[in-house]
């Protein structure tokens, strides 16, 4: 109760560096747990997609699931740098 599952599709919602770092803000204000799914090389089944709170596109892109990681945790370190200030993120 109160988690939050995210799903990466490449039907989900795109956010910007800046837009993403809002998102997580209110993720971590809303719920105290947050959780994302990575599909295999098939993507995500019918039911994980529907399972899934929100819908999540990394890029337009067809990503390798493994190489999707290490983006994914780039891409939510650079949100969290933006939240703390931190000059990590330099746009």
């Amino acid at each position: 109760p109160g988690s939050l599952l995210l799903a990466l599709d490449e039907h989900g919602r795109q956010w910007s560096s800046l837009e993403l770092a809002g998102q997580l803000r209110t993720w971590l204000e809303r719920h105290p747990r947050v959780a994302i799914l990575i599909g295999g090389p098939d993507g995500l089944s019918a039911a994980c997609r529907e399972r899934a709170d929100r819908l999540w596109s990394l890029s337009k892109l067809t990503l390798p699931h493994g190489m999707v990681r290490v983006l994914l945790a780039e891409q939510l370190y650079r949100a969290w740098t933006i939240l703390q200030g931190h000059p990590y993120h330099r746009a």
